[in-house]
């Protein structure tokens, strides 16, 4: 089977350039987001660590920017997220067909020559035990899926020796009106997205893990990739498929615990 059939065969959540021009028809884009964020440039004889691949996006980008070694996590099962209690089982079932398990992931490891090894694993349970300590961890467009995004990031701070780069989605309504209180938007009605803070918010949720907070930045807006469902044509849609999905960063390394 050729790539071209390979790629055509699988749902895409990333869009990806692989290694003979192919592009991967990704429901988002996040080529650009790259030069939107503090991604170092260089990442040479660093071993890091992207939470929530999915198709392995930000990982291959470790790779390419030089890291020694690349560990990338996931979860494969749907029912294993963090759904709502009044999650519908139709809606278990269409997030479960739309997800290849971790083909896609593989196409791209193959066709790009990879090394990055992923593994099945849910960032709740990251430990030294488990996979060692990282020198950059990435986790992008995650927190907002995630019942306990504090709990998460604590266990990433736990395996972490160098820095963090958080990227994930905001509310702009609360950024403009709140721009200096934490706050945030909570969902959890029936679908797994759970919190939605303001750029103040991000902020605390990454300190009250335990980080100290280098510098941040946003809004940025997470464009929709050529795989991307066809939308209705009301005026919420028609902004999201111009402008995307409005995201901020946190840089942030380990603080001096406390107790």
């Amino acid at each position: 089977m050729s790539l071209v059939d390979e790629v055509r065969g699988v749902s895409w959540y990333h869009t990806l350039e692989l290694a003979d021009g192919t592009v991967t028809p990704g429901r988002w884009d996040t080529r650009a987001a790259v030069q939107r964020i503090p991604f170092p440039r260089s990442l040479a004889g660093m071993r890091c660590l992207d939470v929530g691949t999915w198709d392995g996006f930000w990982a291959f980008e470790m790779e390419r920017r030089g890291a020694a070694e690349v560990v990338a996590i996931d979860l494969d099962d749907v029912e294993q997220w963090d759904w709502p209690v009044n999650a519908p089982s139709k809606l278990v079932g269409h997030f479960r067909a739309g997800k290849n398990e971790d083909a896609a992931f593989f196409i791209a490891h193959r066709a790009l020559g990879s090394r990055v090894e992923r593994l099945g694993l849910s960032v709740y349970d990251l430990s030294e035990e488990a996979v060692g300590s990282f020198d950059f961890v990435f986790i992008g467009t995650l927190l907002l899926h995630l019942r306990d995004p504090v709990r998460a990031l604590t266990a990433i701070r736990n395996v972490l020796t160098g820095e963090l780069l958080a990227a994930d989605q905001i509310s702009l309504t609360l950024s403009l009106l709140q721009p200096f209180r934490p706050t945030a938007h909570l969902d959890g009605s029936g679908h797994p997205h759970w919190w939605t803070p303001n750029i103040a918010g991000l902020r605390r949720l990454v300190s009250s893990a335990g980080f100290e907070i280098v510098r941040s930045g946003g809004p940025y807006f997470l464009k929709p990739g050529p795989g991307a469902p066809r939308r209705g044509f009301n005026v919420r849609t028609q902004l999201l498929g111009r402008l995307g999905l409005p995201h901020a960063w946190v840089l942030a390394r380990p603080g001096s615990r406390g107790l």
